[in-house]
């Protein structure tokens, strides 16, 4: 059986029942527990350590931390968390679930259990599921070892760094035309692959007049040089269109692993473009008692966009607690037994 290690020192486990758990430790997960620490909430942190930017060399969009290695971000983000009391541990959620039925608190309010992998189990007043998303990709032989260096989806994330480079945009359904002409504003260079999806007349017109060749031959395999790098895609026919760089619409899908006893509500994205947590304002959702933030249920969030939704989440639990801890004081005071 293998051992899996972490990648950072973990904290331990902390005993008795905190106010929140955080399950996700990338940008939102992290700067939602950030916000609860800082408001002397007592909060973990659990993550597996397999981040959707890990491929990435570097962060962009982010205005001062541009250019920054993602590990080094999240190393970042750990070690201020820590500083404010907060927990940060590694693992795997196996099972979250509340706790109501099971136990009810003594208080009144609500409770949810998580376990992980490893059978330790660790209660919670509040929960953010920041699980970030899982891009699938299509499967052409070849592309996923490319995924995060030659092979990219986001031209904000990505764009400079390939500008005036030969582009090709690997379709995989109607998401791929804008996601080409965003790619145009970045070369001149730049060709389309239908592989299999359709293309209307309307919009081949629309390519021919901003100088994107179609190429509609089934793609068989990625072509690379005898380096390693990307050399193009081979066709069908067996002809190889030269290409550096290729980008691709992922189809992005929430991770939800370990978390199904939450029945927490799901939607499709349109076009067949993924599937996410649906939520409200500051991430609620249909739940009570656990919010929602980043990539989870913000398919097309960059860094900066889920650190800030994160935040949101955050400080929202952080009020609804403030609220919960001044009913059962008050209820303490008036002799009452708190309503569940």
């Amino acid at each position: 059986m293998a051992v899996t290690t972490s990648p950072y020192a973990s904290d331990a486990l902390p005993g008795g029942t905190v106010d929140a758990v955080v399950i996700g430790g990338g940008a939102a997960g992290l700067n939602g527990a950030l916000t609860l620490a800082r408001s002397r909430r007592s909060v973990v942190v659990i993550d597996n350590g397999s981040p959707r930017n890990a491929p990435a060399a570097a962060m962009h969009g982010f205005i001062v931390l541009d250019g920054t290695e993602p590990r080094e971000i999240l190393r970042r983000g750990r070690e201020q968390v820590r500083q404010y009391g907060g927990h940060i541990v590694f693992g795997t959620v196996a099972s979250a679930a509340s706790a109501a039925s099971a136990a009810p608190s003594a208080d009144g309010d609500l409770r949810f259990t998580l376990t992980l992998a490893d059978g330790h189990s660790i209660t919670a007043r509040r929960l953010l599921v920041a699980t970030g998303l899982r891009d699938v990709l299509p499967e052409v032989p070849g592309l996923a070892e490319h995924w995060g260096d030659s092979v990219v989806h986001c031209p904000y994330c990505h764009g400079w760094e390939v500008r005036d480079q030969p582009i090709g945009v690997l379709a995989t359904g109607p998401a791929s035309v804008h996601h080409a002409l965003l790619f145009r504003q970045l070369t001149e260079d730049l060709t389309y692959f239908t592989h299999g999806t359709a293309l209307d007349e309307d919009t081949r017109a629309r390519f021919a007049a901003r100088n994107i060749p179609i190429v509609d031959t089934p793609v068989q395999e990625v072509v690379n040089h005898e380096d390693g790098t990307l050399a193009g895609l081979r066709l069908t026919g067996g002809q190889v269109v030269g290409r550096r760089v290729l980008a691709v619409a992922t189809q992005m899908q929430a991770r939800t692993e370990g978390l199904d006893a939450l029945k927490l509500p799901m939607e499709d994205l349109p076009d067949h473009m993924g599937r996410r947590f649906a939520s409200g304002m500051a991430g609620t959702t249909e739940v009570p008692g656990v919010w929602v933030a980043g990539n989870a249920t913000d398919l097309a969030a960059q860094v900066g966009a889920s650190a800030a939704a994160g935040a949101l989440a955050g400080s929202h639990i952080n009020a609804v607690l403030v609220t919960a801890d001044t009913d059962a004081a008050l209820a303490a005071a008036r002799g009452e037994t708190p309503a569940p």
